[in-house]
This record gives structure tokens, C-alpha cells and sequence, in this order.
């Protein structure tokens, strides 16, 4: 991957975010964007041994589009800032699954994993098994090959209280609390533009599989 062109024109378009910006500099855009989707491909077929489910996935399964959709939104820029994707089984980016996010961005590089907001009734489920398998889950966050990378669930959108029906005494009362279940690695532009990045995402996404696996055995029982 190229990444020192693309985080070169992700930074210029952060500073120049509007249509006759873009258009001018579109065939940059499109050789960034064609290189980021071989990137994706690379990064599927090296996950499938660890992954095989991810078999058939495509990046225009695991990608968003850079077009923002301005409609709702007070920010009216056309254009995301970043680069993502998102390898899940069954669907990629639109699959429930945990999965593997990868986000190339101009200072605010990050991989990240898990389920992000699922819906409230598999929300229910996952609370519940949290509260009963805790002891499963503190083990496989405190493997070496966890916390090389990680420390614990992203607290970012939580309720104030712990939900109805748990104890508040609870000693992981905060992972109850949780409505997304994600876990985030931040990576510097160093890292990002190694020429054996690829390796060192596969690593982490391997440190983060044993999580992807507790979150999607509930959402399979579901």
C-alpha cells in the first residue's frame, strides 16, 4: 500500500474539501482508492488462515465510499476525510459479525474490532454474556498477545448506570454499561507506511480474534 500518497491527499482534501477541489485532483483520488482496494484484497486472503469464513469477500464488501451524505447533517463537507474497511463474515461492512476495521487517516491512523452499536436485542444478548462468562473474558483480554496491542472495551458510548437487572456492585459493572463492544489499536503513520504493515495488521487482528470469537458465539446463539 501506498500510504504516503494517500495520508499526502487525504491531508490535502482535509484542507480543501469541497467538489472543484476534488474534481481537479480526481485521478488521485481514483489511483489512492485503487490502491487501497488491493490493499483490502491483500488483507483478506492473508486473514483467511486465520479467518476462513472471510472467503468471498470482496472490498467493495468491506469498503465505504469517500462521498459523505450531507443530507441530516450540520457539516455540509462532501467528502470523508479517511480510508476504511471492514472485514466481517457475511457481508463485510453490513454483516452483524465482529469483524476487523482498518482506518487510514491523517494523524488518527487506528485498527479496531468487535461489534459496533448492534441492535437492542443482541445488545441484551451480549450484556448477558459478558455478566455470565466474565471470567472467560478476563482471561482472554489478559493473553500476552492482547495486551501487547490492547487493554480494554472503548468506553466511549456507555449508559451512566449499569442496565436494570445486574448488580451495580458488579466487578465489571463498566462492561455492562457498554451499548458497542470494540476494541481499538491506534497506529502511527510510521507504522501505517512500513513496507511489512500488512504483517503487523494481520498480528493484531490476530490478537484480537479470541474477542471477535466470545462476541460472535453469542450473536450465532442468538
Amino acid at each position: 500500500m501506498n500510504a504516503h500518497r494517500s495520508l499526502s491527499f487525504l491531508r490535502q482534501l482535509i484542507s480543501n474539501n469541497n467538489r472543484e477541489w476534488f474534481q481537479a485532483n480526481k485521478e488521485l483520488y481514483l489511483a489512492c482508492k485503487a490502491d487501497f482496494e488491493q490493499f483490502t484484497t491483500d488483507y483478506i486472503n492473508a486473514m483467511l488462515s486465520v479467518e476462513p469464513q472471510l472467503a468471498g469477500l470482496k472490498p467493495a464488501d468491506c469498503m465505504w465510499r469517500i462521498y459523505r451524505d450531507t443530507r441530516f447533517s450540520l457539516d455540509k463537507t462532501p467528502y470523508k476525510n479517511h480510508f476504511g474497511t471492514f472485514l466481517a463474515q457475511k457481508g463485510g461492512k453490513k454483516s452483524q459479525y465482529g469483524g476487523y476495521y482498518f482506518h487510514l487517516q491523517p494523524d488518527a491512523c487506528m485498527f479496531a474490532a468487535g461489534m459496533w452499536c448492534p441492535e437492542k436485542d443482541l445488545l441484551l444478548s451480549l450484556r448477558q454474556s459478558v455478566y455470565d462468562n466474565y471470567d472467560e473474558l478476563e482471561d482472554l483480554m489478559q493473553a500476552p498477545s492482547f495486551r501487547r496491542y490492547f487493554t480494554d472495551f472503548d468506553s466511549y458510548y456507555s449508559l451512566k448506570t449499569v442496565p436494570h437487572g445486574y448488580p451495580r456492585d458488579f466487578e465489571h459493572a463498566d462492561w455492562l454499561k457498554l451499548k458497542t463492544f470494540t476494541i481499538t489499536c491506534p497506529l502511527s503513520e510510521e507504522d501505517v507506511c512500513r513496507p511489512d504493515f500488512l504483517d503487523l495488521l494481520v498480528d493484531i487482528s490476530k490478537a484480537a480474534k479470541p474477542l471477535n470469537d466470545f462476541l460472535n458465539y453469542t450473536l450465532e446463539e442468538f
